[in-house]
């Protein structure tokens, strides 16, 4: 169901994060945060749920309202919630289509804008997520043949 990714993926993502040797410093959704329609999205509820330092870094917008970014890395505009700011479009490649950052849990906006910058040198996507989803379609192949 749309909106409730969360519940999908959570056994799944803790049960990873519990075979890991030393807990992460930070953990980095392909979802959203707070920037959710129930201001709780996958990022929020995993953060809770560990305790972890979480942020969402979303492909595409929900359903909130954003300005386009300027054009050049590290240029941003506020995803809003009418007045409320729930996240930003971040521009992590010179004139290439931004992505959506929100809070999960213990870390701030500005915060989550500077872990995504620095996890994303040479793509519109943080390392994380890029690597995350070349190890799935990998593994799908491997299974279906």
């Amino acid at each position: 169901m749309p909106g409730l990714l969360a519940f999908r993926e959570i056994p799944t993502v803790r049960s990873a994060l519990e075979a890991l040797p030393c807990p992460p410093g930070l953990v980095v959704c392909d979802g959203y945060g707070l920037a959710h329609p129930r201001r709780f999205g996958l990022a929020s509820h995993l953060g809770v749920l560990t305790g972890l330092p979480t942020i969402g870094v979303a492909k595409n917008p929900f359903t909130f309202a954003h300005d386009d970014p300027e054009a050049p890395r590290g240029s941003h505009a506020p995803l809003l919630a009418g007045a409320e700011e729930v996240g930003r479009a971040l521009r992590t490649r010179d004139a290439v289509k931004p992505v959506f950052v929100s809070v999960g849990h213990r870390v701030s906006l500005d915060n989550a804008c500077a872990h995504t910058l620095a996890l994303t040198p040479r793509y519109r996507l943080p390392e994380t997520t890029r690597r995350a989803d070349a190890l799935c379609r990998s593994a799908l192949r491997e299974a279906q043949a």
